[in-house]
Parts: C-alpha cells; sequence; structure tokens
C-alpha cells in the first residue's frame, strides 16, 4: 500500500491529511476521501516516502476513488452553490443584526453538509440564523468561529512590508505578541504601523524582541532623570544600535552621551 500526503481543496481550514491507497497516485490527482463519515474531494500533494508511525494510519481518510469527469462538475457545482450560500448567510446575519463577517464556505461533496466559516469578536448566537439555512438549503448548516488570526494564515496576503504574510508562508503557531515588544522597539504605537491585516499586532515584532532587550542593557529609558558631566537632565532619544543617547540639559541643550564613555 502507498502513502499519500492529500490537501482538501475546498475545506481551507482543515490541515492536510494522508491517506492510503493502492494505486500509485500522482501529484495534483483529485481523488474522492471519507473523512469521519464525511465525503470531500482532495488533491493529492505527493507520495509520502518516509515511513510513518502506525497509529497514525487509525486516523486516515478512507480512500474512496479517483475523481471522475462527472466528481469533477459535482465539485464545480458545489463550489458555485456555496459561494451563493456564503453571500445569502451575510444578508440574512445583517437582517438578524448578527455581527458576524463570513470568510468561506463549503459543500461536502455529498452535499450531505454546507459548513460555512466566520469571524466574530463576541459569542454569537446563530441559532436563528442556522435554522433559516436550513430551511432554504435542506441539509445539515455547520457555522464555524475562526480566529482572525486564523483568517490571516489561511487565506494569504501581502504584510506592510510586502512580503507575503509570515503565517501563511512559514509561521507554524502563533506566538504571543504584546504592545510591550512595540514599546521596546521604539515604535509608534500607531495601529496602521504596528498591526497586521489580521487586525492583531504583528507577528514580527517577536522576532527582534530579545535583541532589542539585550542591546537595551546599560542605556536609560526615554524620559529617565539622568546625572552626566554637563549636569543633570532628561533622556529625549536613545540609540540601542550606536549605544548612545541623548539628554537635554536645561540651559545647555541637547547633549550625546556614549554608553562607553
Amino acid at each position: 500500500m502507498n502513502i499519500f500526503k492529500i490537501n482538501y481543496i475546498d475545506d481551507i481550514f482543515s490541515e492536510d491529511a494522508f491517506v492510503e491507497a493502492s494505486l500509485d497516485l500522482q501529484a495534483d490527482t483529485l481523488i474522492i476521501v471519507l473523512d469521519n463519515s464525511i465525503m470531500k474531494i482532495a488533491k493529492v500533494i505527493n507520495k509520502v516516502l518516509t515511513p510513518l508511525q502506525e497509529n497514525k494510519k487509525e486516523e486516515f481518510p478512507k480512500f474512496v476513488r479517483i475523481a471522475t469527469k462527472k466528481d469533477k462538475q459535482q465539485e464545480k457545482n458545489n463550489v458555485f452553490d456555496s459561494t451563493k450560500a456564503l453571500s445569502y448567510a451575510q444578508e440574512v446575519a445583517l437582517e438578524l443584526d448578527l455581527d458576524m463577517h463570513f470568510i468561506a464556505a463549503f459543500y461536502t461533496f455529498d452535499r450531505k453538509q454546507l459548513f460555512i466559516f466566520y469571524t466574530a469578536d463576541n459569542r454569537i448566537d446563530f441559532r436563528e440564523l442556522a435554522k433559516m439555512l436550513a430551511q432554504r438549503y435542506k441539509t445539515r448548516i455547520e457555522l464555524r468561529q475562526v480566529g482572525v488570526r486564523d483568517r490571516a494564515k489561511k487565506i494569504g496576503g501581502l504584510g506592510p512590508c510586502g512580503l507575503f504574510l509570515c503565517c501563511s508562508s512559514f509561521l507554524t503557531e502563533f506566538a504571543s505578541v504584546s504592545i510591550n515588544m512595540a514599546k521596546n522597539q521604539y515604535l509608534t504605537l500607531n495601529p496602521t504601523k504596528i498591526n497586521g491585516i489580521c487586525g492583531r499586532l504583528l507577528c514580527c515584532l517577536n522576532y527582534e524582541n530579545d535583541v532589542y532587550t539585550d542591546l537595551k542593557k546599560g542605556l536609560p529609558n526615554i524620559g529617565n532623570l539622568v546625572e552626566t558631566k554637563a549636569g543633570l537632565g532628561k533622556v529625549v532619544e536613545v540609540d540601542v544600535f550606536k549605544r548612545k543617547y541623548k539628554v537635554e540639559i536645561k540651559d545647555k541643550g541637547i547633549v550625546e552621551i556614549a554608553v562607553n564613555e
């Protein structure tokens, strides 16, 4: 038996999975699988050459068949209908005054379930919405809330640096980021400058924070009163890389001090 890594092409919030098949499937082949009693369509990413742990094989979705021409047409119909369902869900949510932002939707391949993903700042009572959707589409409706950072990770985009988002390219998990990191790096506390497209603090604030913390050792903080050779003054600027800081001294103006002096 061969093992293949697969990606669910519709369920963008599911992780990649593995499937076992006697066939030698090629990359990009579309296949039908049964995952926890849910029939889905997936794309083969590659054949797995490194042996996996035997206990992991118990969690594999079941390979059903290679997608036929009819299956592919069914998939196109599902995508079209789920897109319409997403728009309808947003309309109904507005009518019901529900503060929800809808992101994606997909039908299971057999259309027995319709999954709809959304973000919201607070807990939402969507029972009436789910009822109206079920009445319209005659199938089981599952509304799933996802975080705004998870949304950015799955959908992708460009960050303020002009590069692809870290979370959608190489970050495997989200680290804790705080406003103190921005302060530690002397960044302007302007949300448009320190927030990512997800609306949360930039993940990259965490990258250089330890470096700044180390470089700032022995340097005063901006606003501190320090005693210098020229007299008592207030720190108005700090350059952690040059190991220098500027002090404003009454009647003498700005004086630059080097830490090693």
